[in-house]
């Protein structure tokens, strides 16, 4: 019989080398028998669990690493572009370090959406809560004087500009804590609006270097507004005033300016002082439901032919020679308002409807008489 050594066939004692056919016959044989053997020691295959895990974690980071080189490139692209706008360099460096991340924080409020809008009455109970009306007759005395000369500069109403500075900064309390820059950045790089977003950083860039004001300090909303009137960086170069002629356009922390950027906002946009933004109706029963909405402009003359009442049974007061809409946001049976020109005016700063008719009603309570 022979013997397997290494898998060398050797004769069995001197009995000679066995002839050609019978050697390679064997070595056939012993390839056969240690084949398995040789199947065995190869190394095992990972569990499929294993690879497939190891497989999604590098795929995820080879993502990550094609998205941290693609927002890189498209950042030294901005950088040239702020360049070529007239940016120093300086003012581009501080605010767009090449260590600059996306936030991830901007995206997520960027991108939520509430499960349902809210209605108008629910929206009035926090934006014309009896603190805020409380809080902005204090503000109008404390401020009647500064009020009264810019109400008078700008033809607006003292209780509108108070309004909207309640509004948008609770009187100058809350102004946002995102860095401006990058977060504008972030919402450029996103891509749902670029190229708005992508102009607001150019104009951001701007005010630091007009106000010689530090990147750190820019401080404002996620979305980017600024200052306490909120102002979206475009809309301090169009509407912010130094009213107090101090050399800077400080909506941030002199109310001068506030007061008259605010003022100034809606003096541009067509405000008629002394004209209301809304008064509230009651609808007849045989009122033509066809006839609601803002695009639904009619006269005062129209309206009262109708049948609109105000709230004491009185008709629409003639005050105004401008189209009048009528608007019912939550539905029938709940409030209905007359809307004048001034509400577009408001609309033309926040396009919400409730935002608009909290303004109009929050203005008509620092006034006086509920409207």
């Amino acid at each position: 019989m022979l013997q397997y050594e290494n898998c060398i066939i050797v004769p069995k004692g001197d009995s000679g080398v066995r002839n050609l056919k019978g050697l390679l016959r064997n070595a056939f044989l012993c390839v056969c028998l240690l084949a398995p053997e040789l199947a065995g020691a190869r190394p095992a295959s990972p569990p499929a669990a294993a690879t497939g895990t190891r497989t999604a974690a590098a795929q995820s980071l080879s993502t990550k690493t094609k998205a941290e080189k693609h927002f890189s490139t498209w950042l030294q692209e901005l950088k040239a572009e702020a360049a070529e706008k007239g940016i120093s360099q300086k003012v581009i460096q501080e605010a767009l370090p090449d260590t600059l991340k996306p936030i991830s924080r901007v995206l997520e409020l960027d991108h939520k959406q509430p499960e349902r809008k809210k209605t108008l009455a629910e929206y009035l109970n926090y934006a014309v809560s009896p603190g805020r009306v409380s809080k902005g007759i204090q503000k109008i005395d404390s401020c009647r004087a500064l009020l009264q000369a810019v109400g008078d500069h700008y033809r607006v109403e003292p209780e509108v500009i108070v309004a909207l500075w309640g509004a948008e900064s609770g009187y100058g309390r809350t102004t946002g804590d995102f860095n401006v820059v990058s977060a504008l950045v972030t919402l450029a790089y996103d891509g749902r609006r670029s190229e708005f977003f992508r102009g607001e950083v150019f104009k951001a860039l701007e005010i630091l270097e007009q106000e010689h004001m530090p990147a750190s300090s820019l401080k404002g909303s996620w979305a980017g507004a600024i200052g306490q009137c909120q102002f979206m960086p475009s809309s301090y170069f169009r509407y912010a005033v130094d009213f107090d002629r101090d050399g800077r356009h400080d909506i941030w922390g002199t109310r001068a300016d506030v007061f008259a950027s605010t003022a100034n906002y809606l003096a541009k946009n067509g405000w008629q002082r002394g004209e209301p933004c809304l008064r509230r109706v009651e609808l007849p029963v045989s009122f033509d439901r066809t006839r609601l909405g803002l695009d639904q402009g009619c006269s005062l003359q129209f309206w009262n032919d109708q049948g609109l009442k105000l709230s004491d049974g009185g008709f629409l007061p003639p005050e105004t020679s401008s189209d009048v809409s009528v608007i019912q946001p939550d539905g029938p049976g709940t409030p209905a308002y007359a809307v004048y020109h001034n509400f577009r005016v408001i609309m033309s700063w926040n396009k919400s409807v409730n935002f608009a008719a909290s303004i109009g009603l929050l203005s008509g309570k620092l006034k006086g008489p509920a409207q």
